[in-house]
């Protein structure tokens, strides 16, 4: 377990799913609507983000299928203003050992990405952790355990490493939808004391399920870029 150190004296924002394609052919403008001319919307929503400020971007970030796959949309993340910490999405298909990722994106000069993965970092007194997440429900079996169990230790290793910080959870699966708790997650982010929590993955149709709103003492905010309007949602300064 270790830490991305502590960055003072900037902006904290959130983003999910970008969703970024620049050479896997799988563009989001298929779907129309809000994605249409998405890549240049993200730029738009980032002119709002200053150099020395982070943004976390909860998973989804390409639709690469490897590291070098993705290398181009790497570079348009890296050239956006702010420091990026990204998270394990479920379309994620590049990502691998957190070791080779950082390697690859030391030897490209992506120095402004960095990873939110079995770890926490610090943001002044405040502790960020995540992980993927899962909707275990809708996927039973034996597999589906083994992940969902394995989300739940990663998440619980973040959330020790943060010590008695105040702690904000960035996750991919939203872990409280309409109609739908992870009660293991839950139990999780109260156990640690928790305030914020911080999700994607709902699109389209599926933002009606979406909950913004606190459950004990847990504030919850929907990221995904579309329902946001591609725009990074401010956190704290």
């Amino acid at each position: 377990m270790w830490s991305l150190g502590c960055w003072t004296d900037m902006g904290l924002f959130a983003i999910g799913d970008t969703h970024l394609s620049l050479k896997s052919n799988k563009s989001m403008e298929v779907f129309g609507g809000r994605w249409d001319g998405y890549m240049d919307k993200l730029k738009q929503g980032f002119e709002q983000v200053g150099e020395e400020d982070t943004v976390v971007i909860c998973g989804d970030v390409s639709w690469g299928m490897s590291l070098e796959e993705s290398r181009e949309d790497f570079a348009f993340l890296n050239d956006l203003p702010g420091k990026k910490m990204l998270v394990k999405g479920n379309h994620d298909y590049w990502w691998t050992t957190a070791a080779k990722m950082n390697a690859f994106f030391a030897e490209n000069g992506f120095n402004k990405l960095s990873l939110l993965h079995n770890n926490c970092a610090f943001y002044g007194d405040i502790a960020l952790c995540g992980t993927r997440g899962w909707f275990f429900e809708e996927e039973r079996g034996e597999h589906s355990a083994k992940i969902f169990n394995r989300e739940l230790i990663r998440l619980e290793a973040s959330l020790k490493a943060a010590g008695e910080r105040e702690k904000y959870c960035f996750l991919h699966y939203p872990p409280l939808c309409t109609g739908y708790r992870c009660e293991e997650i839950l139990e999780l982010m109260r156990r640690y004391g928790v305030t914020r929590c911080y999700a994607g993955h709902l699109h389209g149709p599926s933002h009606r399920f979406a909950y913004c709103g606190t459950d004990n003492g847990i504030e919850f905010r929907m990221v995904a870029a579309d329902f946001i309007g591609f725009l990074p949602e401010k956190i704290c300064e």
